[in-house]
Order: C-alpha cells, then structure tokens, then sequence
C-alpha cells in the first residue's frame, strides 16, 4: 500500500535574520503537517513568527535551515500550488474589479477570453456581481477583500494562505466575509485543497478552523496543536466553543514564572532580553482598577477580552506588562491581582508613579539603561545610541519599539526625561538640560 504524502510538510523549520551578534530567530524548528480537506489557523502573540511562516509556506522567502515539502517534494522557490491573500487588500487602485482579479491569470500567460470568464465566476461567487466595472476606491472595505479572495482563487490555488484577512474590517463586514468564505470552502465552491490562515482573533478561529496550532515567541515555535471536531455553523455561546476559547487563552497567557525567568537579562549580558510588552500605562491602570472590582480579585482571561472590549493581542500586552511588573499572577487561564495590584489599582496619581517606579526598576533593562545614563557625559544619551544597542539584542524594527516602549514608562515613572526634539534621553534634576544638537556632548558608547 503507497501512502500519499501530506500536502505540506515543514520539517524543523528554523528562519534566522541578521548576522554575527545581530542575528535573531524569528521561527525555530518548526514541524508542521497539512492534509487535504484541512481549514488550520495559527495564532499567537505578535512576534512570534506567524507570517514568516506563511511567507516561507507560500516560498516568498526560503528558510534558514530545514525543509518545506508539497506533496512530498521540497520546495524550491514560489510555490506555484498556493496564494496568499493579505489583510491589507492589496489591490491595484487603478485597475477595475475585473481587471484586479484577470491580473492574476494575465501573469501566467491565460488567454484574455478564458480568464474574462474565470474571472467572471469568481466575482459572482463572492457576491460582487454587478461590480465589475467598479475601481477599488468605489468599494467598502469588505467588498475591497472579496476582490482580494477573488483574486486569490483564480489560480486554483491547492493551498490558500489567509494572512490576517478579516482584521482591516469593521466588525459587521469581517463577520459576514467569514461566514462567505466558510460557506465557499464548506460547500467545495473554491478549487481550494486546504486553508492555512494567520489571525490574532482566537473567536475567529474557533469559529472557522479544523485545527488551531498555537504559538510563542523568543523565538517563534509550536506550542500547542488542537483538533476541533464542532460541526458548522459553531454557536459562539455553546459550552463546548467557550471551553475551547478559554483553553487557547489560557495556553497564550502561561503561568506566571520565578522572577528570574520573567526579567530575562540587560542588553549586552548573557542570555535573553525580556522584551517590553506594548502596553499603555492608563490601559495598565484601567486593567487592574477592572480586577479590583471582581470577586476574589480573580478574572477568566477568555471572558475579560468582552468584558474590556479588547483584541487578543491588546489585552496581551496588558496581561504580560501587569504579570512583568507583579500586579498580576497567571494561572490556568485566570489572572488573579496581587497585594501589590490592588494598592495600585487604588492609589492616586502620585502614589502609582512612585509603585510604577520602583517596579520597572527591578527590570534588568532599566537598570542597564539608567546605569547609561549616569556614565554618560552630562548625564543624557542619544537616542539613537540606546537604539543601536538595542539593536544588539531585538531585530531593527522591535528595537525601535521597544525604545519606545522604554521611554513612555519611564517618562511615566519620572526616572529619566526625553527631548524628542534633538532625541535625547537625560536624567534630572532640571539642571541637566540637553544639548542643541550642534552642541552635543559625544555619544555615550553602546554596550558590546
């Protein structure tokens, strides 16, 4: 008996940028099969690799190391078996919608009469019948991605790779494209062999796939793999879809760990550099006055994404920042306020700079970057220097942010003061003032 390959195979999968000491793993040894028949999401925290690995699925860029097999062949270059359809549209604003769903066929030499009908099928497939002649500008955001799927599926595409697709939409137009999309795929209108799709949205994806791989960053790897066996349509309030939710969660959020593990290390130091989440202050504070309110100081995680009208991701970067600064604990998917929390979530405006303070200077990259500051000339440094050493640890992109990060908390905390202006870090008291940039004191040298 001869066995037939998976559709896709990812074997050990492991994408790497940068060289030297500035290199940084964005997925590491990832192993990922794809049958036929499967609809599979990937979804995790921001950074953690979901779109690399659809572009190295897709064969937009080959990885580092392991292999990506079709149909039990490596693959080389694009991969002509699948397509991609972006959350961002991507339509040629200057083309019609009959025009932006030929181009496809257009580029691989279809003759202008069969793709002026294929193109034709599709569009009203989608529900565009009647748009045609219409240019991008014409249409609403969701009609502009029914484009983008029209498109996407001329090519008979065996694999179609979904990145982010519903996520430029409003509520009303996501929700109805996704319940037009599992209609096609559900009912074999598409050609379409399987479905890989990227969201942040953990709803979305229980309502939608057969299987959900959950993953996490530093670096970018498979955690989790679950099957759903729910018939369509799924009912969101059923105790079954709200158990799986709360799992996905709960494997998202972890458990709070030993101080040591959560802080990581100073830039420069061995070992990992504890990335700042992207977390607002005032968000923080509106968190942990919200858990101080609930019984036990407790809350599921899965139900205070409603409760806050928060994304996935947003609520997140507010559950790691309040984890990181130990306002919060995190448990089989619950987060419980601490003692430390609570006064926090009571205090008054001074009170909570002083708390925020003291807590973000237990962090080993405001230590690092305070003890910069008062080695430095004149007590400031450029913020283009701490950028380059961050640059060190974080590729160039999340470096930029996390600096950014940095200085909103600590501007918060009145640990140090920044001149945006002349882009300058600088302690106070207010007799250190920066320099005018044709005055400034040498850079303060980047840690190696």
């Amino acid at each position: 008996m001869v066995l037939t390959p998976p559709l896709l195979e990812l074997r050990r999968v492991t994408q790497t940028y940068g060289v030297g000491q500035r290199q940084f793993t964005a997925v590491k040894e990832v192993n990922l099969v794809l049958d036929e028949g499967q609809f599979v999401a990937l979804v995790g925290p921001s950074g953690c690799g979901k779109s690399t690995v659809l572009r190295i699925v897709t064969g937009l860029q080959p990885p580092s190391q392991g292999q990506v097999l079709y149909r039990g062949t490596v693959l080389r270059g694009i991969n002509p078996h699948a397509t991609m359809v972006f959350q961002t549209f991507a339509l040629f604003p200057w083309l019609t919608v009959l025009e932006n769903v030929e181009v496809a066929l257009k580029a691989r030499g279809m003759p202008a009469a069969l793709r002026r009908a294929r193109a034709l099928d599709l569009i009203d497939r989608v529900g565009l019948d009647g748009f045609e002649t219409a240019f991008p500008r014409e249409l609403s955001g969701g009609m502009r991605q029914k484009v983008g799927f029209a498109r996407a599926m001329a090519v008979e595409p065996e694999l179609l790779c979904l990145d982010e697709p519903f996520s430029a939409l409003d509520i009303l137009s996501a929700e109805a494209l996704r319940g037009e999309l599992l209609e096609l795929w559900t009912t074999g209108q598409i050609p379409t062999r399987a479905i890989l799709m990227v969201t942040h949205n953990i709803e979305e994806a229980v309502s939608l796939v057969d299987r959900i791989i959950v993953m996490d960053k530093d670096p970018g790897r498979i955690v989790a793999d679950l099957t759903i066996d729910l018939p369509h349509p799924r009912r969101r309030k059923e105790g079954k879809f709200l158990e799986i939710v709360d799992w996905v969660y709960a494997t998202l959020a972890g458990h709070t760990q030993p101080e040591h593990i959560e802080f990581g290390t100073a830039p420069g130091e061995p070992g990992r550099t504890r990335a700042l989440p992207d977390a607002a202050v005032n968000e923080l504070a509106g968190l942990l006055e919200h858990l101080a309110q609930m019984p036990r100081l407790q809350a599921d995680i899965y139900h205070l994404a409603g409760e806050l009208h928060l994304g996935t991701s947003q609520l997140l970067h507010l559950i790691e920042a309040a984890e990181l600064l130990g306002f919060t604990t995190i448990a089989q998917g619950d987060i419980t306020l601490t003692p430390l929390g609570e006064t926090f979530a009571e205090a008054g405006i001074l009170t909570r700079k002083e708390i925020f303070a003291t807590r973000i200077r237990r962090l080993p990259v405001f230590q690092w970057l305070l003890a910069l500051l008062h080695a430095a000339e004149r007590r400031q440094v450029e913020a283009a220097v701490v950028q380059i050493a961050l640059e060190l640890e974080f590729p160039a992109e999340e470096a930029k942010r996390q600096l950014d990060i940095a200085v909103r908390w600590g501007r918060y905390a009145e640990l140090f003061a920044y001149d945006d202006k002349v882009g300058i870090l600088y302690l106070e008291p207010g007799e250190t003032v920066p320099l005018e940039p044709e005055k400034r004191a040498p850079s303060a040298t980047a840690p190696s």
